[in-house]
């Protein structure tokens, strides 16, 4: 009896702690100091631009300015989180071509609707998964290709 008193006190310690955690991270007040290499930040920023501006110039010249959206995300990653997993040419190229060629995939055999977009953006983070591929624009870049038509 003794024993479960004192693991109920802990349990009830620990999901307190937890949520105070979590509100502290929500309010900005857990997370640490981080310190800005500007210098870093400038060359990204250059980086960003000069491939933000290549990728408007191929983008509309084949017609499909929608693609901007999810590209321009993957530029702000890319540039601004090198460092990330996230951000990586794996992730970046192989999560494009995969979610956007499956999508289309999904969408030639059955057609746009709501629930297929839904459908689509299930599947394409299952490959994504599966391939270690993951890179959240991709997913972007599939819903964007069904609701242009590419074709």
């Amino acid at each position: 009896m003794e024993f479960e008193k004192s693991l109920e006190k802990s349990w009830s310690n620990q999901q307190n702690a937890g949520l105070t955690a979590y509100f502290k991270k929500m309010k900005g007040e857990a997370r640490e100091k981080d310190r800005i290499d500007y210098m870093d930040s400038f060359v990204s920023a250059i980086g960003g631009l000069i491939a933000i501006i290549i990728i408007s110039f191929i983008a509309v010249y084949l017609g499909y300015p929608m693609a901007l959206a999810p590209l321009g995300a993957s530029c702000v990653i890319v540039f601004g989180a090198h460092k990330s997993l996230l951000s990586q040419p794996r992730n970046v190229i192989g999560g494009h071509i995969t979610s956007t060629t499956s999508a289309l995939f999904i969408w030639s055999i059955f057609g746009k609707s709501l629930f297929i977009i839904g459908l689509v953006l299930a599947i394409v983070l299952i490959i994504m998964t599966f391939t270690k591929t993951v890179h959240p624009p991709a997913a972007a870049s599939a819903l964007v290709s069904i609701n242009s038509q590419a074709g």
